[in-house]
């Protein structure tokens, strides 16, 4: 049994449709799709430097144009015809460079001291929530990476790449308008961390299982 992500494909299809539109536009104005790849790249590189002077709500929403980019990429590389194998290696690696420009900044922002006081939530323990977030995130992805190696298509797990960057923007997004922005970024690092981890069981689990299951196959 495939364990479904957290969020549901009508909430995927709906964004897809909202931002149809941009990917029509972009290209008539004939922009490559590897292009729009390193846009989005260099948007999650300003989203981690946002992150750590500690700015949530404007990283948040930099980190959305970086989102809205790493899905018009692909869907405009398919229409267009423009897909490549280079294409979808090169936009898989941004996407982990993205995620480490994120987290990194978080990490930065966890780390210091603001203007001489020390922030509640600046501890080593924030750090490292903030490192086990990233490689949690990472695992996913090599799990993933070694599954397609075997011939196994893995996109199984609860907190997803997708999921991770919702949870991401909506805590960026919200953090000023509750009593502790550090606390509210601070927590769904947490849940990120946690869960991240969790998929990536998960996911060698489902391996295991399948790999079982075609050499039982196999013998009869």
């Amino acid at each position: 049994m495939i364990e479904p992500s957290l969020l549901k494909e009508k909430n995927k299809e709906w964004f897809l449709r909202l931002i149809a539109p941009l990917g029509t536009l972009l290209s008539r104005l004939h922009v490559h799709p590897n292009t729009l790849t390193c846009i989005g790249l260099i948007f999650s590189f300003v989203a981690g430097v946002i992150y750590s002077q500690g700015v949530f709500f404007w990283a948040g929403l930099v980190v959305l144009a970086a989102g809205t980019c790493d899905v018009l990429d692909g869907q405009m590389a398919r229409e267009t015809g423009m897909d490549s194998k280079f294409g979808a290696f090169w936009d898989s690696n941004s996407d982990r460079f993205g995620e480490l420009f994120i987290f990194l900044g978080l990490a930065w922002h966890f780390s210091i001291t603001s203007d001489g006081d020390s922030r509640e939530f600046s501890s080593p323990l924030a750090v490292l929530m903030v490192m086990l977030a990233l490689s949690g995130s990472l695992m996913v992805s090599y799990t993933r990476a070694r599954a397609e190696g075997l011939g196994i298509e893995c996109k199984v797990g609860w907190m997803q790449r997708p999921e991770r960057m919702v949870l991401l923007i909506l805590a960026s997004l919200f953090s000023p308008f509750a009593g502790t922005g550090d606390f509210l970024m601070l927590l769904a690092v947490v849940i990120i961390a946690v869960m991240s981890h969790m998929t990536a069981i998960q996911r060698i689990l489902y391996v295991k299982k399948r790999l079982r299951s075609e050499g039982n196959a196999s013998k009869k």
